[in-house]
Parts: C-alpha cells; structure tokens; sequence
C-alpha cells in the first residue's frame, strides 16, 4: 500500500501571530526577557546568554584602547545605508551613562570613532541588525555623526571570552506568508494567547502551522479519487550559540550555530493525486524572525527563516486515504574547532503513532510535510538545512488495506496482493561561507550537512 507523508521541522523557529502578510505588525519581543549583565571578557567568567529584552542596548568596542572592551552604550544607529555602508550614529545623551558601567570603570565612548567596533539590534536601513567597524568620521549630522563603516566579525568584540547558551525564539516574534488560502497559524506564550486553529491547546512556546489544499488529480482519476493534502507542524523552536575565545589571529578555539526544537505534526494525503518520478514540491507558508540573543553585554541578531511545504512522488496510479501523527525533536548546525575547522550537527528522532492507511490498486506514492530553515548572524546565512519526515506505500495487485501500523492485530483485505507502508525521514543542509562571521577562517566552498535517512515500516503483508 502506498502512503502519505507527515510532518515539517522548525526548524528554524517559531511563528507570527498574523497569518496575513509579512509587513504586518508582530508583537514585541517578550517584555519579561532579561539580559545578563556583561561579565569582562579578561576575567575568566563566562558572558551569559539570554533573550535579549525589548529596548536592547547597541555594544561598543573600542580595541586597543583602555577600557576598549565591549560595552552596552547609549550610542544608537539612526540610519544605516546597506549599499554605501553609511551609517549615521547618535551619541549618548549627556549625563546618561552606559548601562554596563559600574563605578571605577572607564567609561565607553559618548561619540563614534575610527576604529569603534559597533554590534546593534534591528535599525533603520538595517532589518537584519549591523556588526560593522568604523573606517572614517564623515561628518556631523543634526541626528548624529554620520560614518563610513566596513564589514567586521565578532570575535572583534567577544575577544577572549566564552558564551554558550540555548535561547527559545518567542513564537510571536515570526511574520508570515502564507503561499496558500487555506494556511493559518496559532501560537501561544505566558499571558498572550494568539486564537488560531486549535489556538488554546497549543503549549506555551509553540507554533503551529495548519494548512488544507486541494492537488492535482492523476489523469484519469474518477471524481471520487479528488486528490487532498491537509495536516498541522507545531514546533518548539531554540537557537543554540556558543564561542570560545583564547584563539589565535585566525579566530576564536570553538563556535557553534543551530537551531534545535521540538515538533509535532499530523499529515494526511486522500484520493489519487497526479505524482511523477520527480518529487514535486509545493510551498504553502514561508516565516522570518529575527531575535536578539543578548551575550554579555552584545546583542547578536539571529535571522530565521522557514519555508514549510508538501512534497509527492509515485506513479500517480494509486488511490490511498492515509493518515500519520508524528512526534519528535532535530537539531542542526555547525561547529568550530581550531583544530578540525567546521563539521556538522544533523540529528532528529521521531516516533510514529498508528496510521491508518487504505490504498486502491498497484503502484505507490511518496508524501512528505516537511521544512527548510537557513540560520544566519546580521544577515549573513550560515546553516541551511532541510526536514523533511515522510511517510510511504506501495502496493502490488489490487488491495484493499486497512490496517494499524505496527499493532500486530488482524488485517481487514480484498483481493490478492502484497503492500507496505514505511515512514521516514531526511534531513540535508549545508554551511555556508558567511559562518565566517565568528571571526574563523572563511570557508573556500559550502560544507554539506550530509544527509541524514531513517526509514521504519509500520504495516505491511501479503493479502
């Protein structure tokens, strides 16, 4: 017997309240966020990681200086042009202090200068964030001095010092796209529930993505064998940092970027949908977020983006009503070390209920609910990778099967044939050149992921 697929990652994160456009307005970051206080890179302490909280504070370094270790500052980005590399910072307004300084300490510079190394949230002109040094002073504006500034990374303010920390990305935080009328989108978070689909039983942190659509017919097919897909993916999603300083002019000991989560989804496929050898793949929702990690005292903006879509294969002659629930959790990334360079992180479990599955006819059909997610820092991608979980049939003869999967109890059958239906799952991705951005050596192509494939049968005989 043939089959249906089930099930999308993230991956990546977690969603917006609005299923309408990107442009529409998501709600503040979560108030309740706190940052860490920002713990000297030189004094052996590690930078604790945190959800950055709504008014996040831009970082500056001043290297080579006294007291020219990164701190929290007044100073803001007013504007930043992305093709000319302008930006035009304000000062601290006079008598407020840093929030990082503490009596005795220098304090960080009230105006930019060459050389200043700048890490800040979201801005004007900046969506995804900016990390940048100052390359020259070009002249004072009434909103602030406007400067050149050129592409830096972050090892120039986290120096010698160490992070690590698992951040759970705020559900709320995500703009949507829907690609398809029917996708609607549910969340929920301490005091905030977003009434969606299901709104009130989604747990706190969560997303959900629900979508039904009609698909193309195989040629032929009766009006009864009209081909449907429909299901839900709700995650859980965290973004995973780490750095490790102590390294050499060639970059910090050990990084590491990823997004890990987990997820839960159910997908059904009914009738006898149009299929061919190539997997045909059809997104129905693409998602974006961009939270702010607070380490010590920097704000590293991590960009998020997941596109969910369906994706059938076969002959496109069976007629199947199958139907799989599927629980499990991912991981994926990449991680530095001085010694072995970048290596990959691509890891999932999932656990199957029974399925229900009836197919009509020989042949057999692939179908698969599934995600891709690119994980970056200042919007340069670094991590790209691709769930799919899938459930599969094929059959032999004419048969017709109800059975549930992996049960062991009797089998209900007409006519004579053979049949099986297997879920599964894969996961690929590649590293990307921009990982550079923790201040490593750069990568000269794209790392893949490998490719991770577990496949399990869930019933199956002859009849």
């Amino acid at each position: 017997m043939p089959a249906l697929a089930a099930s999308a990652l993230l991956l990546a994160a977690g969603c917006s309240s609005d299923p309408g456009p990107r442009s529409a307005a998501a709600p503040e970051r979560v108030p309740d966020a706190t940052s860490s206080a920002a713990a000297p890179a030189d004094d052996g302490r590690p930078l604790a990681v945190a959800a950055a909280p709504a008014a996040t504070s831009t970082a500056v370094a001043r290297p080579g200086t006294a007291g020219g270790r990164a701190h929290k500052s007044a100073l803001t980005v007013t504007s930043y042009d992305s093709r000319t590399r302008r930006a035009v910072i304000s000062p601290a307004h006079k008598g407020n202090p840093s929030p990082s300084q503490t009596p005795g300490e220098t304090p960080p510079p009230s105006r930019t200068a060459v050389g200043d190394v700048i890490a800040s949230a979201p801005a004007p002109g900046a969506p995804d964030g900016l990390l940048a040094k100052v390359t020259d002073v070009i002249d004072e504006k009434s909103d602030g001095t406007e400067v050149q500034t050129a592409p830096t990374t972050l090892d120039a303010l986290l120096g010698d010092g160490e992070a690590k920390g698992t951040v759970p990305v705020d559900p709320a935080s995500f703009d949507v796209e829907p690609l398809l009328p029917d996708v609607k989108v549910s969340w929920a978070r301490a005091g905030d529930v977003h009434a969606g689909p299901e709104g009130a039983k989604v747990p706190l942190g969560s997303l959900r993505v629900d979508v039904a659509t009609r698909v193309a017919t195989a040629e032929g097919a009766s009006a009864s064998a009209a081909a449907t897909v429909s299901g839900f993916v709700q995650v859980k999603p965290e973004v995973d940092f780490s750095y490790g300083g102590g390294g050499t002019a060639a970059g910090p000991k050990t990084a590491h970027l990823g997004v890990s989560g987990d997820w839960t989804s159910r997908w059904a496929l009914k009738g006898r949908a149009a299929a061919s050898a190539q997997p045909v793949r059809l997104p129905f929702a693409k998602l974006h977020a961009d939270p702010v990690l607070q380490v010590g005292p920097i704000p590293v903006v991590v960009n998020l983006d997941l596109t969910c879509y369906f994706r059938i294969s076969g002959d496109g002659r069976v007629t199947v009503d199958i139907e799989q629930d599927l629980k499990g959790d991912f991981d994926a990334g990449g991680t530095y070390d001085s010694a072995r360079g970048w290596t990959s992180v691509n890891e999932s479990h999932m656990a199957s209920t029974p399925v229900h599955a009836q197919v009509t006819t020989a042949g057999g059909v692939q179908a698969a609910l599934g995600a891709q997610a690119t994980v970056g820092l200042y919007g340069a991608v670094g991590v790209t990778a691709d769930l799919a979980p899938y459930l599969r049939g094929e059959a032999a003869g004419t048969v017709d099967v109800t059975a549930p999967a992996g049960s062991g109890t009797k089998t209900d059958a007409a006519a004579t044939g053979t049949w099986g239906v297997y879920g599964g799952l894969d996961l690929s991705g590649t590293l990307q050149i921009q990982l550079s951005v923790f201040g490593t050596p750069v990568l000269q192509r794209g790392i893949p992921l490998g490719t991770l494939h577990r496949e399990w049968r869930l019933a199956g005989g002859a009849v």
